[in-house]
């Protein structure tokens, strides 16, 4: 593995106002925050600011200059790492630590609550380069893909969406909140006089969108399939093999020898409290993933061994439409909806947007999705580059939702990425 990797980052929209930041840990340099500066090569590591909410001494805006330009920057290893994308320029901030205050989507007081942005995930260590596009907190309207290209001039890439991607899947979660009734419609955030982004539905609390007692349906009609002979198995891809379970007379479903409670539906959504809470059981962290991606598919009921296979997700209502529509208008169906969708079958593709080597070449970021397709097509078969895949159990689950948006808390698949920072730390 390098200590140092070039990116690429590409406009392919029609602005020329698109400015990139880079943050995340430097691990070779004990693991201080860090930003990468606006030439693209030298790190900014933030001081100890004398208030909460203190600007950055530092402008680290990359300009991606116009149309059709594309800018090549270097970053050392750094683990949690976001590249931030934005139409026009963000604003961070520093509390007392340091700790470095990024963008929220929940703080509608945020200085960048106005603004375009999205971002794209990445730790590169010793062991790989991993990134991904998320849509666990929400659907940037600027669209994003990535590629990553190998030693071995082997290329995996992930195509994002297509420039009107954006408006057909608000288009779609208008139509579904008219169908079902339910606040679909009201995850799209808008802002002078357009839609500026869409959040997940774990996050809808923060804009009027109340989806309590929407899966307990679902959740009640598992609970009966499984408590009236039925066995529930799953394979938890790990050492533990595939394990079985029933609903017992306590109402509880037992499984793998680990009893879990019914769930509700802000269990379900964030996948990261009431029974999906991980512990010390290896067993049931092996579980959690499988079993609460299940949930957020709809597909218990459809089929007999968990994960099952993609076409046994979303056929059911109720079901997650944020995150099925996430994946029809990705232009290869790919991308993080929400915190386990890389659980999957060991034969299937993958569904979460990620690429993963450990012999990087180049990354390449490119931003507007003109030409975001590239070689991808939808259903286009496993990846043939397996190396050092990682397993929904090898990391922790995601935090809880931010309860001070604006504040320095981490969320979504930040929480997922973080761990690595302590793990090559030690």
């Amino acid at each position: 593995m390098p200590d140092s990797l070039e990116i690429a980052l590409k406009n392919d929209c029609d602005l020329n106002n698109i400015h990139a930041y880079v943050t995340g840990i430097a691990i070779q340099k004990g693991g201080q925050r860090c930003l990468l500066k606006a030439n693209g090569k030298d790190l900014y590591f933030p001081q100890d600011p004398p208030s909460i909410g203190s600007p950055l001494k530092e402008d680290c805006a990359i300009s991606l200059g116009h149309p059709g330009n594309t800018v090549h920057i270097t970053i050392p290893q750094i683990a949690g790492g976001r590249i931030w994308i934005a139409e026009g320029k963000l604003t961070f901030l520093l509390n007392p630590g340091p700790a470095l205050v990024e963008p929220s989507v929940l703080n509608p007081s945020d200085p960048n609550a106005a603004v375009n942005f999205g971002f794209c995930e990445f730790t590169l260590n010793n062991d790989q380069l991993y990134a991904n596009i998320s849509y666990v907190d929400f659907v940037p309207r600027i669209p994003i893909a990535i590629s990553l290209e190998r030693a071995n001039g082997e290329i995996e890439h992930v195509a994002g969406m297509a420039p009107d991607s954006f408006g057909k899947l608000a288009k779609d979660l208008k139509a579904q909140a008219e169908k079902d009734q339910r606040p679909w419609d009201k995850l799209i955030v808008h802002q002078d006089g357009r839609n500026l982004r869409i959040l997940n539905a774990t996050h809808g609390n923060a804009v009027g969108a109340n989806f309590d007692g929407y899966f307990e349906k679902h959740i009640d009609e598992v609970w009966q399939k499984f408590s009236s002979g039925a066995k529930m198995r799953i394979n938890t891809q790990a050492g533990p093999g595939v394990v079985e379970g029933h609903v017992n007379r306590k109402d509880e479903l037992v499984i793998g020898g680990e009893a879990f409670s019914k769930p509700n539906t802000a269990d379900v959504l964030g996948c990261n409290s009431g029974p999906f809470t991980t512990g010390p059981n290896q067993t049931r962290n092996a579980i959690i993933p499988r079993l609460a991606a299940a949930m957020v598919r709809s597909s218990l009921l459809d089929a007999d061994v968990q994960p099952s296979r993609p076409d046994t997700f979303y056929k059911r209502n109720p079901t997650n439409h944020y995150a099925r529509l996430v994946h029809v208008h990705n232009l290869d169906g790919k991308g993080y909806a929400f915190a386990y969708d890389d659980v999957q079958p060991d034969d299937a593709e993958d569904q979460s947007g990620k690429v993963n080597a450990g012999d990087p070449k180049l990354f390449s970021v490119t931003v507007g999705g003109k030409s975001a397709a590239g070689g991808s097509k939808r259903g286009a078969g496993p990846q043939q580059h397996t190396q050092s895949q990682q397993r929904p159990q090898d990391r922790p689950v995601p935090p809880p939702p931010e309860e001070h948006p604006g504040h320095s808390g981490e969320h979504g698949l930040r929480g997922k990425v973080q761990w690595l920072a302590k793990k090559f730390m030690k």
